[in-house]
């Protein structure tokens, strides 16, 4: 990070200069970090053998690193330590409708964090990044639940990527053309919006009816996801 640039403002790079609707544009690290925060899914871009993948997966995220885990059969995590990947965060808020079709857009939240991942080899950090990842994605589980053993460790790929090269862009309100002669229209304008909210728990049902639902989990049923 230059001298120049305060903690809280995300550095400026080629990559992640905000070139088009500027406005939109955000370098406060505290915007990375709730877009972070409220999801769990990203997309991993990255070359694979000359060609171009883009991978769904979860991640977890602390405010300095992005936690990516997988299979060690999966190809696209096993050459990401290779190579300059790509994770793309986004969280849809709503449609923007216009009274022109050229108008319409969306409410939105992304991010996108650019870097070479490192893969965690070291046991102690390797759980340390699984726990990070577990929790961010259901708070209290890590816990809860068995822990990963030494076979399954051997088994699962744990990228760690830093937060320090990321572009965030944010949406909100109304349409734009309040101002302009499609004002005058007979058009319904407006915001369609989206809301994501966790529904009621499933047992699995081979679970015996002694074991009842914990807290953790009775507390993020029902609760916003986003």
């Amino acid at each position: 990070m230059s001298e120049q640039t305060p903690s809280h403002v995300l550095p400026e790079t080629e990559r992640t200069r905000h070139r088009r609707l500027r406005e939109q544009g955000s370098r406060d690290r505290a915007d990375l970090n709730a877009i972070l925060k409220v999801g769990f899914l990203c997309h991993l871009g990255v070359v694979v053998d000359g060609h171009t993948m883009v991978v769904p997966t979860v991640y977890g995220a602390d405010e300095t690193t992005l936690y990516l885990h997988g299979s060690v059969a999966s190809r696209s995590l096993v050459a990401s330590p290779r190579t300059t990947v790509c994770v793309t965060v986004t969280h849809v808020d709503g449609l923007v409708l216009a009274r022109s079709v050229f108008e319409h857009g969306v409410n939105y939240r992304s991010a996108m964090i650019y870097g070479v991942p490192r893969a965690l080899t070291d046991p102690e950090e390797k759980l340390a990044g699984l726990r990070c990842l577990t929790e961010h994605i259901v708070p209290g589980q890590w816990d809860y639940a068995r822990q990963p053993n030494r076979k399954e460790l051997a088994a699962t790929v744990l990228l760690a990527l830093s937060l320090e090269e990321a572009s965030v862009k944010i949406r909100t309100g109304p349409p734009d053309d309040g101002d302009i002669p499609d004002a005058e229209r007979a058009v319904w304008a407006g915001v369609l919006p989206l809301h994501a909210s966790w529904g009621a728990l499933e047992p699995d049902p081979t679970l015996p009816d002694d074991i009842p639902v914990p807290a953790h989990l009775a507390a993020r049923a029902h609760q916003n996801a986003g």
